[in-house]
């Protein structure tokens, strides 16, 4: 009777949401599948693409899992731990962000049973994180290393790699053209890390395989004055002198005042400004420079002061293509005209001026230090071509991969499936609990080549008992067969050039498993919906105190006399 007459502890503020328990994270779980469903159909070669339509009314076309996780607007906060995963994947490996969304959902679809039946989300934790050790060593011992073939062998792997990526994008019509492309891109930039030493420039119009890679730097024509078309549009070998300054007259930037007592001391001033800019023209010309660019404006004095002694100029010019014309003809950019010496020139074989679709292109090819390459992109539709330079972006992505870490596992679902065994054969062997929880972590596994077959319209459970079957035969020849798309039964991966670093199932197991172990330690949310609008009153209060005259009543400035 005591304990009933207790008074009741208030703890947190009125009007806070708190939800706890079994479920809570039930509803977390369910939160995480339905996320997963939205991007399940954009799997492999066959999966469909989106169409999201934001607010500003931009429509965008997808099936990339890390844009679609981008732009759907999710609330749900366990749910945003999959748009995490799905970024993190991206800007590590570039590809596998459906994948790796796909394998949290159905880990936790997994794990929900057990849940429901009083099972500690900490023994489901400790099995997960077992069983995420054991795949990823295995992946390990499958993959096969790409390293000491020579350089024409390497570009040949390398782009079944890109390949089997490009696939599952909507220009997976074109795969070879773009994947040999996009190899020979990766390989111009040899070592360097920046993703922006290959540009990739988009010209709507002409069809795909229009679009064309260029060994150097290519960029749009900039705003040019008169005078311009007097100037040449080709050199061999020209030297290039690289600005960050304005050629151009410019009235003081200060407010300056200047007093004469004689009118005719006008005329001196203007002038001097003349010469000012006069000198700076005639300090780039005797550079010997033949091309001159500057990331500010050229203006029309000195468009034609160029024009009139054969050299090319071009102002405004982006930073990151005026860094990638530096890096690439080994020039300097340059902030004053004064002193300038051979070696701050840049050179290239060859410089002109292309037309492409209906824009004009400033082509440099045959760099000396040929660190960069550019894709010209060409397509249709604007989205399409968006869509295609997000698709390029993760093939790129891959091979640098697989550049630097060269080894390659067999793809088409052949890697899950033998993990899957793996893992199986392995749970028999563990007393307890665990025994389940494993066994279903490698069933959660399945869903890629279930997704697979789903996506191409094959019986997913035709395909996936076969596949069992060739995995489960004691000689192990069976561990690179997965789904084969083209005739809805399954096939060598490895025959078939379906292949993909090892790089990218090990991140997105890791990602995935790390994902679903962290929602199922999450037993409450706590939601303080009072606490936003209590922070945008206190700001307003704040905001009524201040200024003069303002939050007190007295004679402030501007008030009337009373």
């Amino acid at each position: 009777m005591a304990a009933m007459l207790q008074p009741q502890i208030i703890l947190l503020k009125e009007g806070t949401d708190t939800s706890q328990g079994k479920a809570q994270l039930v509803s977390n779980i369910n939160a995480c599948t339905a996320v997963a469903d939205v991007v399940r159909t954009t799997l492999g070669p066959r999966g469909m693409d989106k169409l999201i339509h934001d607010d500003k009314g931009n429509v965008t076309i997808s099936n990339d899992g890390a844009t679609i996780m981008k732009l759907l607007d999710i609330v749900h906060p366990a749910a945003k731990i999959l748009v995490d995963i799905a970024k993190s994947q991206d800007s590590e490996v570039g590809d596998g962000t459906t994948t790796v969304v796909l394998l949290t959902g159905e880990f936790l679809k997994e794990a929900k049973p057990f849940i429901e039946d009083g099972v500690h989300p900490q023994n489901l934790i400790r099995s997960y994180r077992a069983a995420c050790y054991l795949a990823i060593e295995k992946i390990k011992e499958l993959a096969v290393s790409i390293e000491g073939k020579s350089l024409e062998e390497k570009k040949g792997l390398l782009a079944k790699c890109a390949a089997t990526t490009l696939s599952s994008k909507l220009i997976g019509g074109e795969k070879e053209f773009f994947a040999s492309m996009v190899v020979d891109a990766v390989i111009a930039i040899g070592n360097d890390d920046r993703l922006n030493m290959i540009g990739v420039k988009k010209v709507p119009g002409g069809n795909m395989r229009d679009s064309f890679l260029v060994n150097g730097v290519a960029f749009k024509k900039t705003f040019s004055y008169a005078g311009f078309e007097q100037q040449p549009k080709k050199f061999v070998n020209p030297k290039i002198l690289l600005l960050n300054i304005e050629l151009e007259l410019k009235s003081e930037k200060e407010n300056a005042e200047i007093r004469l007592s004689d009118p005719s001391q006008y005329q001196s001033i203007v002038d001097a400004e003349w010469n000012i800019i006069y000198d700076k023209l005639d300090k780039c010309v005797k550079s010997g420079a033949e091309v001159v660019l500057s990331r500010l404006a050229i203006g029309d004095l000195a468009t034609q002061y160029f024009a009139d002694r054969d050299i090319f100029c071009a102002g405004r010019v982006a930073e990151e293509d005026l860094q990638r014309v530096a890096a690439a003809s080994g020039g300097t950019i340059q902030t004053s005209v004064n002193n300038i010496i051979d070696e701050v020139l840049g050179t290239c074989e060859v410089f002109e001026e292309r037309q492409v679709g209906n824009e004009r292109f400033n082509i440099f090819s045959g760099c000396p230090s040929g660190r960069t390459a550019t894709i010209v992109l060409r397509g249709g539709a604007d989205q399409f071509i968006e869509e295609a330079e997000r698709s390029l972006h993760d093939a790129i992505m891959i091979v640098r991969r697989a550049l630097k870490n060269s080894t390659v596992v067999a793809g088409g679902g052949a890697i899950d499936m033998e993990i899957s065994r793996y893992l199986r054969q392995h749970a028999r062997t563990i007393a307890g609990k665990s025994q389940l929880f494993i066994n279903s972590y490698a069933k959660a596994l399945e869903v890629i080549p279930r997704q697979l077959c789903d996506n191409a319209g094959f019986d997913a459970t035709d395909v996936l008992n076969k596949l069992r079957q060739k995995h489960a035969l004691p000689s192990g020849e069976g561990a690179p067969y997965g789904v084969d798309i083209n005739s809805g039964g399954i096939a060598d991966s490895f025959a078939n050039f379906v292949w993909e670093p090892s790089v990218v199932k090990i991140n997105a197991i890791n990602a995935a498993t790390e994902a679903a172990c962290l929602i199922l330690s999450v037993d409450e949310t706590v939601k303080n919906p009072k606490s936003e609008s209590a922070q945008g009153e206190t700001a307003a209060g704040a905001m009524a105190g201040r200024g003069r005259g303002g939050g007190f009543l007295g004679r402030g400035r501007g008030m009337r006399r009373r």
